[in-house]
């Protein structure tokens, strides 16, 4: 019998479809918990969906979770990682009742003890310090008083990144005093109403709701900014093991802090070590990213933040060590790793429809490997359809940040 996966999204983001295709050709039988009309209705892989409700997150998860007994939760981004975390506590509190939904969450994720430390990024550079890896200077800032003796100590530019954040959302890289305050004060702001209420109603996209009725102010975070080039590894790891690891140097990106739109195969010994290193420490199962800066003097691999989650490129097959869906797949079903044929042999992978939607003229889209879907015809002809509003709604976020600090390119 093939064993259930839950791919578990709180976005519309397009790589949850990505991953169950992959998981689905891996052998697993796929189930989602997402928002309605997700892209994951396109494709053929999903056996059986449940509704994500922005209003009543954690009865939507424990519903799911209940009903689907799955062997695998697979998170795909950060939201429903704390949901999981949040699900966890109130059914650890439950005893033997709550095991039904504990048992998963436990097997997917790895060690409970792991879970404040992932979603906070302050903790968990503290504790990568420990193990000796290579970071930068990070700390928690409360009020603008320790934010303006920060920078009076290490300097500018400074990174400023607020935890529960992906995609670029909840980063600003400042080189003023002026843009730093601001920033600070943008990023640990709750969200504005009128902009939850326009991702509720026109997105369909619940996640700003709550955190903007109830005020909830964000966690930020100073880093030292580090001089370089962007690189990403992301990993499948097995109660503290990595079983598979991909590594990539960003070759282009939406914005200078948004998600990555194309990338080069590397290999970087230091970059695997590290994340060696902090998944056995935080006893960690499932997907996993781990970002780098590679300092441009040295080449050296500074760790700066964890993705505790199924990132963009975790459904790629690219040879022995490099497939984390059949790496997953093996290790839920008890049996050995067998790896899909190599998708390309070209090292540098362009992501569809993300450096498209970016720039349709992108000489990447020609001298790369275009990751195109084309055995799911109905998701890459949804992907192209909604391409005119994927544009408009980037544009729209895109002016609405630059209201916020302007932002130094790590390039």
């Amino acid at each position: 019998m093939k064993p259930h996966v839950l791919i578990a999204t709180t976005s519309q983001w397009f790589p949850a479809a990505r991953l169950g295709m992959a998981l689905a050709a891996a052998g697993c039988t796929v189930e989602a918990i997402c928002p309605s009309r997700h892209s994951l209705f396109k494709t053929s892989i999903v056996h059986k969906s449940y509704t994500y409700h922005g209003l009543s997150p954690l009865t939507s998860f424990a519903d799911a979770v209940a009903a689907a007994k799955p062997k695998l939760i697979v998170p795909c981004d950060d939201l429903t990682v704390l949901h999981l975390h949040e699900l966890y506590n109130r059914e650890r509190s439950r005893g033997e009742a709550g095991a039904v939904i504990c048992e998963p969450i436990v097997r997917s994720l790895g060690a409970p003890a792991s879970f404040p430390i992932v979603c906070a990024r302050t903790a968990f550079m503290a504790l990568a310090r420990e193990e000796d890896i290579r970071v930068p200077n990070t700390a928690v800032i409360a009020n603008l008083s320790e934010l303006r003796s920060w920078v009076a100590r290490m300097g500018f530019p400074v990174v400023l990144k607020a935890d529960g954040t992906s995609g670029g959302d909840g980063v600003r890289i400042a080189r003023t005093l002026d843009e730093a305050e601001r920033a600070f004060r943008t990023l640990q702001a709750p969200p504005l109403w009128a902009r939850a209420i326009k991702r509720a109603l026109i997105d369909r996209d619940m996640r700003l709701v709550w955190p903007s009725v109830l005020r909830q102010r964000s966690v930020v975070s100073a880093q030292a900014f580090v001089a370089g080039r962007e690189a990403t590894t992301t990993v499948a790891c097995w109660e503290g093991d990595v079983l598979a690891s991909l590594h990539f140097e960003v070759l282009s990106k939406q914005d200078s802090t948004g998600p990555s739109t194309v990338l080069r195969v590397i290999e970087n010994t230091e970059m695997l070590t590290t994340a060696e290193k902090m998944v056995r420490r935080l006893g960690l199962s499932g997907m996993y990213g781990f970002d780098f800066m590679l300092e441009a003097s040295s080449g050296n691999a500074h760790l700066v933040e964890i993705n505790p989650r199924a990132t963009q490129v975790g459904h790629l097959a690219l040879g022995p060590g490099r497939d984390l869906p059949a790496a997953l797949y093996a290790a839920i079903s008890g049996s050995v790793i067998r790896e899909s044929p190599k998708v390309t042999e070209n090292d540098t992978i362009t992501l569809f429809p993300h450096e498209w939607l970016r720039n349709p003229a992108s000489p990447f889209l020609r001298s790369s490997y275009h990751d195109v879907p084309w055995e799911e015809p109905d998701f890459v002809r949804y992907c192209v359809g909604t391409s005119r509003k994927q544009k408009d709604l980037y544009s729209q976020e895109k002016w609405f940040r630059s209201l916020s600090p302007a932002r130094l390119p790590r390039q």
